[in-house]
């Protein structure tokens, strides 16, 4: 079982619109699972047709922590006013979570600010403590074309996307291995943060995902660079590779100069959105893209078996 984790390092240069297709025609023969591995803005499962209420039901997940403040103590022991350092909690608070009330003289925490790092708890444990909180869901469904998506979501203000990636990875791996499936196909977030950490983690092949903007460009070297560091081949694909000529021969050169396997190019068509809009991945909706994505698939399957293992 191979896992290929399809990455661009800027929002909205398809991945997803990739990932759908080419996960569609892995699976005319192959058995695989599709992972959105987006939990802030998770949109793979719009793009195979899927909406909530077909998922197989929804499970609760708890992988974050919120510091709860303890009121008794504040208020009956005193021990703002018998500190030492008066305020070393709201100084340790690196996301202004918590303040100080000079009426009352002690501290005051906003939970929609708190992001869970414990700072305030190892400076003062008897106030502050870490409890676990339900931060996002996760689900899987069954697409029409033969094939599992696991998708999961953020709580609005909750943290801990990394996290949440590893949740539906680990589930993504369960379904996988009971159905003894060839790939694991999954669609990262935008940018190269935690989630896009988690997503890479264990990655037999990453698909590079660009447009000839200048944005997109340096947002890819970045995107590079983390590939690297995790040592995990890849290849790169342009799309709308006709809206600027120049940036595209500039893109070429640069894949060529360090060793990156082109695997395809897609062109700019307005058929693309047409597609997003009835939730059909392209490769359905327009079959004359289907040589685009075959040329992609064979071009990426060619250059994984190159891998020793």
């Amino acid at each position: 079982m191979k896992t290929i984790t399809i990455l661009s390092g800027k929002g909205g240069a398809g991945k997803s619109t990739l990932t759908a297709s080419l996960s569609v025609m892995l699976a005319n023969d192959n058995k695989i699972v599709a992972v959105d591995c987006d939990a802030d803005a998770p949109n793979l499962a719009l793009v195979l047709g899927l909406e909530d209420e077909d998922f197989d039901g929804w499970e609760s997940l708890t992988t974050g922590e919120k510091i709860q403040m303890s009121q008794d103590k504040l208020k009956t022991l005193k021990f703002c006013s018998d500190c030492p350092d008066l305020k070393k909690c709201v100084n340790a608070c690196n996301f202004s979570a918590i303040t100080w009330n000079q009426e009352e003289n002690i501290p005051e925490l906003n939970e929609l600010l708190c992001v869970g790092c414990g700072a305030c708890q190892l400076v003062c444990p008897e106030i502050f403590t870490l409890k676990k909180v339900e931060n996002a869901r996760i689900g899987t469904g069954k697409t029409k074309y033969g094939f599992s998506i696991v998708s999961g979501q953020l709580k609005i203000g909750e943290s801990g996307s990394g996290k949440v990636v590893n949740s539906l990875r680990n589930k993504a791996f369960n379904i996988a291995e009971d159905i003894q499936a060839d790939y694991i196909v999954l669609d990262a977030a935008a940018g190269i943060g935690c989630p896009v950490i988690a997503s890479l983690t264990g990655s037999d092949y990453v698909i590079l995902v660009t447009e000839p903007t200048s944005v997109a460009f340096w947002d890819l070297k970045r995107a590079i660079e983390l590939v690297d560091h995790f040592n995990i081949p890849c290849g790169a694909v342009i799309n709308r590779w006709g809206i600027n000529k120049d940036l595209t021969y500039q893109l070429q050169d640069y894949f060529q100069k360090n060793q990156i396997p082109l695997l395809g190019m897609i062109p700019y068509d307005t058929r693309f959105i047409e597609a997003l809009v009835n939730l059909k991945p392209a490769v359905v909706y327009e079959p004359n893209f289907e040589p685009i994505f075959t040329d992609i698939m064979d071009n990426c399957l060619q250059d994984m078996d190159k891998i020793p293992i």
